[in-house]
């Protein structure tokens, strides 16, 4: 398919070839630099002259430097007269910021909306956005992918004698039912009291799972507390075993510690953060559903089917 251009910034290059793949293309020559004090250099080595480009770029860890290269190379491609410039960002950083919960506090989220869409962005395209309505702060279009068609065959493919499925917290209830819908499982809660960022304690689990092969179903893990705890719980209330299907598995600081330490039997996580190698984690890949977002998008057809 000619007419568009797949660029990659340093992000995650392993997923961008994946979705290059894909689609049969090959990514566009890019050159990404830093001067010794850390600043970003960027230069567009091929031609982008009217044509479509899709850049692939969650802004993961180090959050700041790659939400910057997205921004340099967004400019470079508008200053070199690039048709349209599509945001691909498989993990939308600073998204746990999207509202005013306490006085004084930025809504992040909506400040990254704004700096893409100044930047020259015309579309966004991501997965499992970590609150939904986050579409709403661009004003431009918004391609919200979801990996549940990747958990649920994994959760099949596992034939789990007693399965149901969790809701990590009472604000996943909805992307947890989605889950349970479509699987035809029951569905529980563990009610959790958070009292600081990254800090939780799991207070009740609310529905049975004794004897219960329990899946918990959340759009990211970050630094593991939330769901070890939640899997401890689980066990001592009866679990035969839990699972955590997360799509962005941020994991920083001691998450890595605690899962190996926990109840947990398996984190499935997908590949939108790269990921370090761990017995207890597995890694499915985003980079199908992606590409058929852009092959769509670019041939004006509805991603509907994509999405659960």
């Amino acid at each position: 398919m000619a007419g568009y251009k797949l660029i990659s910034g340093t992000a995650n290059p392993e997923f961008a070839q994946k979705v290059a793949e894909f689609l049969g293309k090959e990514l566009a020559e890019v050159q990404i630099n830093r001067f010794s004090d850390g600043e970003i250099n960027v230069n567009i080595v091929e031609s982008v002259r009217g044509q479509d480009v899709f850049i692939i770029q969650p802004t993961c860890a180090p959050a700041n430097d790659n939400l910057m290269e997205l921004l340099i190379i967004v400019d470079a491609l508008k200053r070199s007269s690039a048709g349209t410039i599509n945001a691909v960002i498989p993990y939308f950083g600073y998204a746990r910021q999207d509202r005013k919960a306490a006085p004084r506090v930025p809504i992040s989220a909506k400040l990254v909306a704004d700096m893409l869409e100044t930047a020259g962005v015309k579309r966004v395209i991501t997965i499992d956005l970590h609150a939904a309505q986050i579409q709403g702060f661009f004003n431009i279009p918004v391609d919200h992918l979801v990996g549940a068609s990747l958990f649920v065959e994994h959760i099949r493919n596992k034939n789990l004698p007693n399965p149901i499925i969790a809701s990590p917290d009472v604000g996943g209830v909805a992307r947890a039912r989605t889950y349970a819908e479509k699987l035809g499982y029951d569905l529980v809660i563990v009610d959790k009291k958070r009292e600081k960022a990254n800090v939780s304690e799991v207070m009740n689990i609310i529905g049975d799972v004794e004897g219960k092969d329990v899946i918990i179903l959340d759009d990211m893990v970050d630094t593991a507390g939330t769901l070890t705890k939640a899997a401890d719980a689980l066990k001592a209330k009866g679990a035969t075993s839990v699972m955590a299907c997360c799509t962005h598995g941020v994991l920083s600081g001691p998450a890595f510690e605690r899962i190996d330490n926990s109840s947990l039997d398996e984190l499935v996580v997908t590949d939108t953060i790269p990921q370090k190698s761990n017995k207890k984690v597995t890694v499915l890949s985003a980079a199908e559903i992606t590409a058929k977002a852009i092959s769509r998008i670019y041939t004006n057809e509805s991603i509907q089917s994509i999405f659960i």
